[in-house]
């Protein structure tokens, strides 16, 4: 039995849920989310809660069942408050621009990268206080911010030797030494 799934998802004010068979659908503020869980798990709504019990006394369905409680939880979640995930471009002559629902990066090669911006994500780009662009990536959906996040970050990874490239903010890149010379 798993000790997250065992918790009630408590469904706050403002938000309105739905369960049906196996299909979990949310819908709040900041947007609608909908996911269908495997037959592993049976998934009752009563009181104001969604509660994930499993099926079977497989270990399939004891995984699956902390799972599809942590999914349910971080779709409530995200239809209330929403996530955020915010990129820092490092280097030199680095930008980024945004037109309409797609967004150019200039990283220091012969092309732009394009990225289309999927449907329920939000994208600004700003400044930092050192001139180089932040990129803010916001949605109801943690799989599709963080997603995008990762694609971004996957046009140009943040070098050890100088630290240029795109990262997450606070996220820790190990530095290395450089060549040495006789």
């Amino acid at each position: 039995m798993s000790r997250i799934g065992k918790h009630p998802v408590a469904i706050p004010a403002g938000v309105k849920a739905a369960v049906e068979g196996n299909t979990v659908k949310v819908e709040g503020p900041k947007g609608k989310l909908s996911q269908s869980f495997d037959g592993a798990v049976k998934i009752s709504f009563a009181d104001g809660h969604i509660s994930v019990e499993p099926a079977s006394a497989s270990r399939f369905s004891n995984a699956m069942h902390g799972t599809a409680r942590s999914i349910i939880a971080s779709m409530v979640k995200g239809v209330s408050e929403g996530y955020k995930k915010v990129l820092e471009i490092k280097g030199v002559g680095f930008k980024a621009e945004l037109k309409g629902k797609r967004l150019t990066l200039s990283l220091g090669y012969a092309h732009p990268c394009d990225y289309d911006i999927p449907e329920g994500i939000n994208v600004t780009v700003g400044e930092a206080a050192d001139k180089s662009p932040v990129v803010t990536v916001e949605g109801a959906s943690k799989h599709m911010v963080g997603q995008v996040a990762s694609d971004l970050k996957h046009f140009y990874p943040v070098e050890p030797y100088k630290g240029k490239g795109v990262r997450i903010q606070g996220e820790y890149v190990r530095r290395k030494e450089g060549k040495k010379t006789a």
